[in-house]
């Protein structure tokens, strides 16, 4: 189904978001533009706030224990998305229902939470302005973009305002890059067609749902950053990093993130239960020819290092597997879906073992079947990144008319 654009609800300016005496010679995250201001865009409202571990100052203080602490800020209810509130459950876990301990509010579950339920939990905890601040990666299957969707659909089911405090795209706005999700395929990992790396905020992200997707807008504000560039990777203004997640532990991390996962979708080891989990990939049985086999292709800004590890869970665990480590040397130049793509193609050629996990996850990965059924009929990286550019360049038009930063 092509997308269509739709008229938004207006969605605040970043001009009216900085003040005078703010030169934006660093970034401000949309936390800190929220404190410059007073908090005034809160005015005393009945304030819910759906975060992690990332919802940070740039001093490492958490975001709820600043807001709880200060008279300003009616901050009633915190909403934990995938892995918790404070970050302690591992992929597919959540921390539930409890009492946070620090500050003594109520922290309620988002996890696989949608709709009318979701809508439930927001009016049960008696917020009035539902507020979304996390740390995205940039690729379309990171739940918390569409934590941040079903948000926004439950705050309008249950008439309540929502505002998006923005943060980087740690890999860069620059481009939106690979497949684009069909809608028979949407999961949790991917609600709507979008790019598999967006190359979005999640303020811009947040603007598209609501023009593109909602079937009634919520009440949306956006509170800009300032002093970011999309051309710009996280480390270029000295953010501290959290994990958004318990397997994304560094920047690099995320870099590789968008075009590795796809291995989740194979019998193939992902990395997790390593110190670089989606950087190292491998299997029992693959050896030296795999890094070879992908060196020789001569991917733009990417080096393979013949790699052995045992990973200490998940697929594996226990066991010393062979495989390749992804080094990154020029990260202007490098394509994470492509490259992907290629470490798919050539693991499928040089380990006969090469196989898909039974439930044909990667078709929610990539977002249609196209993927598998190209590299199963043995098509190469150019005729594979081929078949998903036309959908590429509709979702790209469509973006640009939400982006907020140049």
């Amino acid at each position: 189904m092509p997308l269509t654009r739709r008229t938004l609800l207006a969605a605040t300016p970043a001009a009216a978001l900085t003040p005078a005496h703010l030169k934006p010679h660093r970034l401000r995250t949309g936390f800190e533009q929220l404190v410059a201001h007073d908090y005034a865009q809160l005015g005393g409202r009945r304030t819910g706030i759906v975060t992690n571990p990332t919802g940070i100052t740039r001093d490492t203080r958490h975001i709820v224990d600043v807001m709880h602490a200060d008279p300003r800020v009616n901050l009633v209810a915190v909403f934990g998305p995938e892995h918790g509130f404070r970050g302690t459950a591992q992929a597919g876990g959540s921390e539930g229902r409890y009492t946070d301990p620090a500050t003594g509010l109520p922290v309620y579950d988002t996890y696989l939470k949608s709709g009318q339920p979701l809508a439930e939990v927001f009016t049960a905890s008696g917020v009035d302005t539902v507020v979304f601040d996390i740390q995205d990666v940039g690729a379309r299957f990171y739940t918390y973009i569409w934590t941040l969707y079903d948000c926004m659909e439950a705050a309008q089911l249950a008439g309540k305002r929502f505002m998006v405090l923005d943060r980087p795209n740690p890999v860069t706005g620059r481009a939106a890059q690979g497949p684009v999700l069909h809608r028979e395929f949407a999961t949790f990992v991917g609600r709507q067609p979008i790019a598999q790396a967006h190359g979005m905020t999640v303020a811009e992200l947040a603007r598209l749902f609501n023009g593109e997707f909602l079937t009634t807008p919520v009440p949306l504000e956006t509170v800009l950053m300032t002093g970011w560039s999309r051309s710009e990777f996280y480390d270029a203004r000295s953010l501290p990093w959290v994990p958004p997640s318990p397997n994304m532990p560094t920047p690099d991390t995320a870099l590789v993130y968008s075009g590795t996962c796809l291995f989740e979708g194979t019998n193939l080891s992902e990395g997790r239960g390593t110190t670089r989990p989606f950087e190292l990939l491998g299997a029992a049985g693959i050896d030296g020819h795999w890094a070879a086999e992908a060196n020789r292709l001569g991917l733009p800004g990417v080096h393979f290092r013949e790699a052995y590890f045992a990973p200490t869970f998940s697929k594996f665990q226990g066991t010393t597997v062979g495989g390749v480590q992804i080094h990154v040397h020029d990260r202007a130049a490098y394509d994470p879906v492509r490259t992907g793509i290629a470490l798919l193609v050539t693991a499928k050629k040089v380990w006969s073992g090469f196989g898909w996990r039974s439930d044909n996850w990667i078709d929610k990965l990539t977002g249609s079947a196209r993927v598998r059924t190209a590299i199963d009929s043995g098509a190469g990286t150019d005729e594979v990144v081929a078949g998903w550019q036309e959908e590429l360049r509709a979702f790209r038009r469509v973006r640009t008319e939400y982006l907020l930063y140049k």
